[in-house]
């Protein structure tokens, strides 16, 4: 990795900054403005992702917002790899879109919590990847009611298959610059719902539901406070 950054530190730069700029994008936002839709940091979670869309604005806006942060993960890597940059630094350019899902310069580094970015990723990696992990993802989210657990568990089913492949051989080993940091951002971002599934609080996923952010006070669940004009605007 560091040989491969010293070797071209500009292209190293350029790639990271695009990475992460295109993974500020907040697809959540821009969808809801360019429709007249709702802005989704004013339902549900306050986050911007698709998940929360659907509940901000139906099932056309979601499916629009999550496309939107598919590509925000698969773009950097196929530009890096347009440039034949080493896998390490597509490897980054991906990992910096996560990043930039989750804390964006845009949205005053609030956002979403970066799993269809992550997931966009792998799909410019090794697409093969995810029907194998999608019925897991399914099954969580249908079994317990809970989005949040089947991204934190989806995500890990993921990670796991591809370091199995990597084992193979099938996947480059460089690629674990993507995976296993872009796996702590996601659990990372995702820490609140975590203690909430422990203390049995979290919110099952209901997608008609349109009330303010459920936890008052918790600055993190609403992706900004109420006050952050920055974050709104």
């Amino acid at each position: 990795m560091l040989d491969a950054i010293t070797d071209q530190p500009v292209l190293a730069l350029l790639l990271i900054v695009m990475g992460y700029l295109i993974g500020s994008l907040p697809m959540g936002v821009i969808v809801a403005r360019v429709t007249g839709g709702t802005d989704p940091r004013t339902v549900g979670s306050g986050r911007t992702g698709g998940t929360n869309m659907l509940r901000a604005g139906g099932w056309g806006r979601a499916i629009a917002v999550g496309g939107l942060d598919l590509a925000k993960g698969a773009v950097p890597i196929l530009i890096a790899g347009a440039l034949e940059a080493p896998v390490e630094l597509r490897a980054l350019a991906g990992l910096a879109a996560i990043f930039g899902a989750w804390k964006s310069v845009f949205l005053g580094f609030h956002g979403g919590r970066g799993v269809a970015t992550g997931v966009g990723g792998m799909i410019a990696i090794a697409p093969w990847i995810i029907p194998i992990a999608l019925p897991a993802f399914i099954a969580i989210i249908w079994i317990s009611g809970y989005v949040s657990l089947g991204s934190i568990l989806g995500t890990l089913v993921g990670a796991l298959l591809v370091m199995g492949f990597m084992l193979a051989g099938w996947i480059d080993t460089a690629w674990l610059w993507y995976v296993i940091p872009g796996e702590i951002i996601i659990w990372v971002a995702h820490k609140d719902n975590i203690q909430r599934l422990l203390d049995g609080t979290e919110r099952k996923f209901r997608p008609g539901d349109r009330q303010p952010t459920p936890v008052p006070g918790t600055q993190d669940e609403a992706g900004a406070e109420p006050d952050d004009e920055a974050a709104r605007s």
